[in-house]
């Protein structure tokens, strides 16, 4: 067989409730596992192969818009690529699902080519509850929010700045992010739903900015408390990271193909705000 590669992007989803999160670990079960034996198995490879993704999500985080490539011997591709999607489907659990395979152009790297990520986070405020069929997707708030409000507090975040009060911190990673969209929105169903878009995110950084906003949102906080924590750099006591279950990612964002590469160097660079 040659050594010659094809880099493959995958379009997916998925349910995250039964999943520990997308990183592949020994001992549980996660997208990442069940995805690489998958494409190993339908496509006889010798080898397992290795998936780069466009986001880690934790443990019971769902995506309907999750992007990865992995790369596949050429000659491999070239005979499996017409019907690796339906071998895929029949080899998957019900609870992850790929919905595009495609090869990827020059300079694609589903991690480092993305230029923003976005997730939706859903609340519940209803007194009675969350509709028992959108349970494992929506926050019950036990308290009535106030979107306007939200909105506003919102507003004081968006921009280049140093997340770290709202990250889980990693040692060696930089906790600077430019959150390039945040605000709130009552949807049919009468959810607030928050979308949240930011060129990347760091550990815990969404579920942390919506607590702090719900706590603003239901009267407990004044408008400028989130962005009050964002200013002190330090984890605060009365933020809370809300649960997993109301997270999903919605959406990669790329650049045109001959912008690819370029991006990928430069996502790799580490940040600094400006005048440090």
């Amino acid at each position: 067989m040659s050594d010659a590669r094809v880099r493959v992007r995958l379009d997916l989803s998925y349910d995250g409730e039964d999943f520990s999160g997308w990183a592949k670990q020994r001992t549980r079960r996660t997208v990442q596992g069940e995805l690489e034996s998958a494409i190993t198995t339908v496509l006889r490879l010798p080898e397992p192969v290795e998936l780069t993704v466009a986001g880690r999500t934790d443990a019971g985080v769902h995506a309907r818009g999750q992007v990865a490539h992995v790369d596949l011997p050429a000659e491999v591709w070239e005979r499996e690529s017409g019907r690796l999607l339906r071998r895929l489907a029949g080899r998957l659990p019900w609870d992850v699902r790929v919905w595009r395979v495609s090869a990827a152009p020059p300079g694609f790297d589903a991690r480092f080519s993305a230029i923003w990520r976005r997730y939706a986070y859903r609340v519940g405020d209803h007194p009675g509850g969350v509709d028992p069929l959108l349970r494992g997707h929506v926050l019950w708030h036990d308290r009535p929010v106030d979107v306007d409000l939200m909105n506003e507090a919102a507003r004081l975040l968006l921009g280049e700045h140093d997340f770290a009060a709202y990250c889980k911190k990693r040692e060696g990673a930089t906790t600077i992010r430019t959150l390039l969209e945040l605000g709130w929105e009552r949807d049919a169903d009468g959810l607030a739903v928050a979308t949240v878009r930011a060129d990347a995110f760091c550990h815990n950084m969404v579920r942390a900015l919506v607590g702090a906003m719900l706590l603003v949102g239901d009267g407990h906080r004044p408008v400028g408390f989130p962005g009050e924590v964002l200013a002190g750099k330090v984890r605060h006591s009365a933020v809370n990271v809300v649960r997993p279950h109301g997270l999903t990612l919605e959406e990669v964002g790329y650049p045109a193909d001959e912008e690819l590469a370029a991006r990928a160097v430069a996502a790799r660079n580490r940040r600094t705000l400006p005048g440090c």
